[in-house]
């Protein structure tokens, strides 16, 4: 329950003149992962926004090893790592279609109240589902 995986393809907009995906669009490929890991345990980040709690992210670190192309099939996983009274933790990783590893990251995400930008604690569904992952 602590894994999740999801796929994208990668777009030709994605990709720079030798159908290379551009380093700043893992970002987004690595939220997409954390969203769905959230969807798989009947979390919907829109609700949740929509009731006042964010989860922007505080730190990240990206290792790439070898570059995504254009049109491959890239898969998504998304590891929870931790948590504390407010941060959440993941370890994620992109493979290719040939099970190669692309790229690593790790994510620092920080629960706020939207309405303040300061730190909250969890809503109590998070929290039951940190629960079940002990």
């Amino acid at each position: 329950m602590k894994n999740h995986q999801t796929q994208v393809r990668v777009r030709y907009s994605e990709t720079d003149q030798m159908g290379v995906v551009y380093h700043g669009n893992y970002v987004p490929y690595f939220e997409i992962g954390r969203v769905e890991w959230l969807r798989n345990k009947g979390v919907s980040y829109k609700s949740m926004e929509e009731s006042g709690i964010g989860l922007p992210i505080v730190n990240m670190n990206i290792n790439y090893k070898k570059s995504a192309r254009y049109d491959e099939l890239l898969t998504i996983h998304t590891t929870f790592k931790s948590h504390s009274s407010v941060k959440i933790e993941f370890d994620c990783a992109i493979y290719n279609e040939a099970n190669e590893l692309l790229t690593t990251a790790s994510f620092i995400l920080v629960f706020v109240a939207l309405k303040t930008g300061r730190p909250t604690a969890p809503p109590e569904y998070i929290l039951d589902i940190f629960k079940s992952m002990e």
